[in-house]
């Protein structure tokens, strides 16, 4: 059409302003015929828009939806702009004269009327009833919107040297576009590279994810297999640096420790002899099996090795037993539980060898106690005999110098019974000491040293074959290694006390007795209970018999005097004074019931012997009064009352239960004759 030539014949500058002339101005403004607006400006308001610089245009096409239509786009504003743009030379047809023309001539003003009309750019009523199609708007419409496009229609034709001067801007901006188009085109690669990363990261983070998922599942699971099957494999495994420490490693304290682990494995297979055998435990049943069995004979060898060192002379059982037994007492214990007939094999070697150990320690101990020099009490030391010579000779019978000794007086003998801590003599200061003693002091070293011992013995044979072997075949087993010592050790008892008339000797010696009886029961040694009772039941008779003796001398004394005074000049000159039985008696006395201080009992057999005694001395001493006095009532009294005085003298410094009933007694004895005397 003809708008769309005019259009292209005047294309407008991006920058210029348009100033046509008044006379095509207001032609256009008077023509009836709709503008498209669009196809006009289309060329170069799309590609040119004044103020707008390279990096400006490039910006607006980043910040599109798309980079490929911005990319099109541009592309095709820009070359749209350069193929239509041409140049309308001066020659060119009036565009009102050929709309004159084609309307057809008019009544009323000339061209130049309408021309000057057109310029002043006002529409009359005749224009507008023509009968035209403008594409359904009326003229008013259309001229309301003919005021919107004026602005856009202002424009004036581009002459050749505007475009000469236009070309560097259009070339600069094309050359810019093509930048654009080139960073756009690294951009769009590199958002499409991002894009494809992004998608291949998202995907390795789901397949992350997804193996996560699985691992933990998995480990779950193993989890709970290890937890069922970790037990059954702890009890079947066993590494080689086991077997390797078990075969041919050193007995200590971690090869005990590895025998633990193998035992408890040993011990978890043979659990459940009636439950079917896993294949796993069918093929290391027969190792671990092997592996018990060479344990079992490390085992014996290094008990035999032990037993035998205890046959060597000289030697300390006791350090073998603390550093070579004791320390490694789990190992009776395994060799018990998987071999009994060879550990009760082992246990008898052992049982004999100290059975022997002990028999010959001890014997040969007592012939060093035998060496020692002890005051000999004979039956011229009993109460009422008139004999007062001392002597001393050794246990063996061969005389020696002699010792003074009172068979009567208690002195410092007591000190035995008080020194708890003091240890038994050893056998090479008994051979080579050459001091006199009496025999509680032979009594109290052997046994002393015998209790100690057997102490040792029971705690270390409980100590190492418990658990193994109950108390009861402990105690048996003490009883066999003892008892040879043990009868050894009454026979040195019954030895001491069989011919000596020391009672009070004799009473320390059951003293003593009763101190080690109270001792084991500390020790909570039971087992040596037996060799306790028969030294008692040993010791206790010969003390009767003692007594019964002394009883006897006084009681021949008693019968010997006369029943009444010679004379009455014999009994004027017969003294008062206490006679040597009663201070024999009171000595004796007193150590009777210094020994019996701590026990507080009247129904022991010595308490019954005492009294008995002292009636014979009481009877004494009344059959004595009357021999020496006569009829003089007041002198017997006195004598009575002097004797009295003195065995309460003695014995008032005495404490106990026994005591305090000798005291009253004398004192009412004493009271009886005291308004005489």
């Amino acid at each position: 059409m003809w708008l769309d030539r005019f259009a292209g014949q005047h294309p407008q500058h991006p920058g210029s302003t348009p100033s046509p002339p008044s006379g095509q101005s207001r032609s256009q403004s008077q023509s009836p015929l709709p503008r498209r607006t669009s196809s006009a400006r289309g060329p170069y308001l799309t590609s040119q828009r004044p103020g707008i610089s390279p990096r400006g245009s490039s910006l607006s096409l980043i910040s599109s939806d798309s980079s490929s239509s911005l990319l099109a786009a541009s592309k095709r504003a820009n070359g749209s702009a350069l193929k239509q743009s041409h140049t309308v030379g001066d020659d060119a047809p009036d565009p009102e004269v050929i709309l004159a023309r084609i309307l057809g001539a008019s009544p009323g003003p000339t061209v130049s009327e309408d021309k000057k009309d057109a310029r002043t750019g006002r529409i009359t009523e005749d224009d507008l009833d023509f009968d035209f199609d403008f594409g359904g708007l009326g003229l008013r419409e259309l001229a309301r919107g003919g005021a919107n496009r004026a602005a856009a229609d202002n424009y004036r034709p581009q002459s050749v040297e505007d475009f000469e001067r236009d070309k560097a801007k259009f070339e600069e901006l094309h050359r810019s576009i093509r930048a654009c188009d080139d960073i756009l085109s690294s951009v769009e690669s590199n958002l499409t590279s991002f894009r494809n990363d992004l998608a291949a990261v998202s995907a390795d983070i789901e397949s992350l994810q997804a193996r996560s998922t699985a691992l933990n599942v998995r480990l779950e699971n193993r989890r709970a297999v290890e937890k069922s099957l970790g037990p059954i494999v702890e009890e079947l495994s066993v590494s080689p640096m086991v077997v390797s420490k078990i075969s041919e490693g050193h007995i200590d304290e971690a090869w005990v420790k590895i025998l633990a682990e193998v035992d408890k494995r040993a011990t978890a297979q043979k659990k459940n002899p009636q439950q079917p055998q896993s294949k796993a435990l069918t093929d290391v049943g027969p190792l671990l099996e092997k592996l018990v069995l060479k344990a079992v004979e490390r085992i014996r060898d290094f008990v035999v090795a032990q037993i035998k060192a205890l046959r060597s002379p000289n030697i300390n059982a006791q350090i073998i037993q603390q550093q070579n037994f004791i320390r490694f007492k789990d190992l009776f214990t395994f060799l018990h539980r998987h071999q009994p007939v060879l550990a009760n094999e082992v246990c008898q070697a052992y049982l004999n060898t100290m059975r022997w150990y002990y028999l010959n320690q001890f014997t040969r101990y007592h012939k060093a106690l035998e060496r020692l020099r002890l005051h000999v009490l004979d039956k011229n030391d009993v109460l009422g005999h008139e004999d007062t010579s001392r002597r001393a000779t050794v246990l063996s019978g061969s005389k020696l110098a002699g010792a003074p000794h009172d068979a009567f007086n208690l002195g410092r003998r007591i000190d035995v019974l008080k020194s708890n801590h003091q240890l038994a003599i050893s056998s090479y200061l008994a051979e080579e000491d050459p001091s006199t003693h009496y025999l509680e002091t032979v009594f109290r070293n052997f046994n002393l040293a015998l209790v100690d011992n057997a102490t040792a013995e029971y705690t270390f044979l409980a100590a190492y074959f418990s658990p193994a072997l109950s108390l009861s075949a402990i105690a048996r087993h003490f009883n066999f290694i003892f008892d040879p010592t043990f009868s050894l050790g009454q026979a040195v008892t019954r030895q001491l006390v069989a011919d000596t008339f020391d009672g009070l000797g004799v009473l320390l010696c059951v003293r003593l007795n009763q101190h080690l009886a109270f001792e084991l029961q500390r020790r909570r040694v039971p087992a040596a209970d037996g060799y306790i009772n028969g030294t008692a039941m040993a010791l206790w008779p010969r003390l009767q018999s003692i007594m019964d003796a002394h009883c006897e001398s006084v009681r021949a004394l008693t019968a010997a005097l006369p029943a009444r005074a010679a004379s009455a000049a014999a009994a004027k000159n017969a003294s008062a004074a206490p006679h040597v039985v009663t201070q024999r008696f009171g000595q004796l006395l007193h150590g009777v019931l210094a020994l019996g201080a701590d026990v507080g009992a009247d129904d022991e057999p010595v308490v019954a012997s005492m009294r008995r005694l002292r009636n014979e001395v009481e009877a004494f001493l009344a059959r004595a009064s009357q021999a020496a006095f006569g009829a003089d009532k007041r002198k017997r009294e006195r004598f009575l009352y002097n004797n009295y005085s003195l065995i309460l003298t003695i014995i008032s410094d005495v404490g106990g239960t026994l005591a305090a009933n000798e005291q009253e007694h004398f004192e009412a004895l004493k009271a009886s004759v005291q308004e005489a005397g």
